[in-house]
């Protein structure tokens, strides 16, 4: 996208026709940090917000496994899904305070990546999350973090 432009929306937020159920999680200027990642979708199932991606061999380390910068990123990601899917803040203008995470096990290529991820607690200014990424054959990572929302600057 061109550095004149300026698009009133930076996600791309629709129905994904190849997931019923899902919508799509893209970022409308594709040179971002999130492009990275690929292919994200999410979903909304109660109190957990899902996001999804498909990792695939430039996501891997040399043992083959997902790469765990792309986890971490990943999380990351995933805390700004559930702030925005569960209380409704602005994904585009919010900052990340503080993650932590707790590997468990290797990420796979050729297989989706869950994070489900949880509100623990929502203030004025923050919002506390926690959640855990996962594929078919098990846990990958635990992580929480806390958001600031984002801000009106005059």
């Amino acid at each position: 996208m061109p550095d004149d432009v300026t698009d009133p929306s930076p996600f791309i937020h629709v129905p994904d026709p190849a997931n019923p159920g899902w919508m799509t999680w893209d970022l409308a200027d594709q040179c971002r940090f999130n492009a990275l990642l690929g292919k994200m979708i999410v979903q909304r199932d109660g109190d957990i917000a899902r996001a999804r991606i498909f990792p695939e061999r430039i996501h891997t380390n040399l043992l083959d496994g997902v790469h765990g910068g792309v986890t971490l990123a990943f999380a990351d990601i995933a805390l700004f899904v559930g702030a925005a899917l569960l209380v409704q803040a602005d994904s585009a203008g919010g900052v990340t305070l503080d993650l932590s995470m707790q590997f468990i096990g290797a990420g796979k290529a050729g297989e989706p990546l869950d994070a489900d991820v949880e509100l623990l607690r929502e203030t004025g200014r923050l919002v506390f999350l926690r959640g855990l990424i996962f594929q078919d054959h098990g846990k990958v990572a635990a992580f929480s973090g806390t958001l600031c929302k984002a801000t009106i600057r005059k």
